[in-house]
């Protein structure tokens, strides 16, 4: 494995290669742009890579579904860091373009709905093709191919192009959770803001199922932060949950909880638990706080022995 390679969704010039250049181990490392995101995961699992930075979650759009499903499927991989990038666009254009030369326009997917009433409001007849990612809409612009491109004002220089109209958001705040993935191995050590992520495969689908999966997070007083629905390509209506919660496997309500849903899905897939980006520590009832659950293991302890 090249312990010194990183790999991100590319090419140059994506909001993925700015939120890996946020890590301090960044600066030591070769980054490697990627074609796509399976792509940069499966240099990881391959050994050609020690990590993978990619997108997982955006606060417009939602979950990345290529991610997800990514992380769900093939050789397991776990996450051990996530970056928040705060989100804003600028139209790049050859130099020398005008507004009004601008009839054609691209970026990646997940670009559009976050852009999509400003392009209304100032380019209403501006046609929109998609790219691979918004950096290579911004090389297609360069060649000659669109108008302009949505993407993040730094790639302009990387690509020769200008910024037209900076900072286009139509949500304020937005921002993408890009997670730092590699192959399994101990979790990092719990900081008291941390994440744990799972993937869930129900044993049967039966009325109540799911409110199976949520009571044991729930009766353990473990927030959940994200729960999100995605095909297993079984069969219509056959589906594993991607979820994400507050604490650390080492937390004892948080390995409670994973204990409990091993014995009731199918299939559990545990994909790591890491540092909170934000540094938010969870609220923690005082019943269910490690000392609560060691005071009443000692308890039965006791019962056990006739000490009750």
């Amino acid at each position: 494995m090249s312990a010194s390679r990183y790999t991100y969704l590319g090419p140059q010039g994506t909001f993925t290669e700015a939120a890996l250049r946020t890590l301090p181990e960044a600066a030591t490392r070769e980054l490697v742009p990627m074609v796509s995101v399976p792509a940069a995961l499966d240099a990881v699992r391959a050994g050609e890579a020690a990590a993978a930075l990619v997108p997982i979650e955006n606060s417009v759009e939602g979950g990345v579904t290529t991610t997800l499903d990514e992380l769900a499927s093939g050789e397991p991989l776990m996450i051990y860091r996530e970056v928040l990038l705060p989100i804003a666009f600028a139209l790049l254009v050859r130099p020398g373009t005008v507004v009004s030369e601008v009839k054609t326009v691209t970026g990646h997917p997940v670009a559009q709905p976050q852009v999509r009433k400003w392009l209304a409001a100032q380019l209403p007849e501006a046609v929109w093709e998609s790219a691979a990612s918004n950096a290579d809409g911004a090389r297609l612009v360069q060649e000659g191919r669109y108008d302009g491109a949505f993407a993040g004002e730094f790639a302009a220089a990387t690509y020769g192009l200008e910024p037209l109209v900076t900072d286009i958001h139509d949500a304020q705040n937005a921002a993408t959770r890009f997670v730092l993935v590699g192959r399994p191995a101990r979790p990092v050590a719990p900081t008291g803001a941390d994440k744990t992520s799972v993937v869930l495969w129900l044993a049967e689908d039966h009325p109540g199922a799911l409110l199976e999966l949520l009571q044991e997070y729930a009766v353990r007083g473990v927030n959940m932060m994200r729960i999100e629905s995605r095909p297993t390509g079984e069969g219509i209506g056959r589906y594993c949950f991607s979820v994400d919660c507050e604490g650390h496997v080492t937390d004892r309500r948080v390995s409670e909880v994973l204990m409990g849903l091993k014995r009731v899905c199918r299939e559990v897939r545990f994909l790591g638990s890491y540092p909170r980006a934000d540094a938010v520590p969870p609220t923690v009832r005082r019943e269910m706080t490690d000392t609560a659950f060691s005071e009443a293991s000692d308890w039965l302890s006791r019962c056990l022995d006739g000490r009750g």
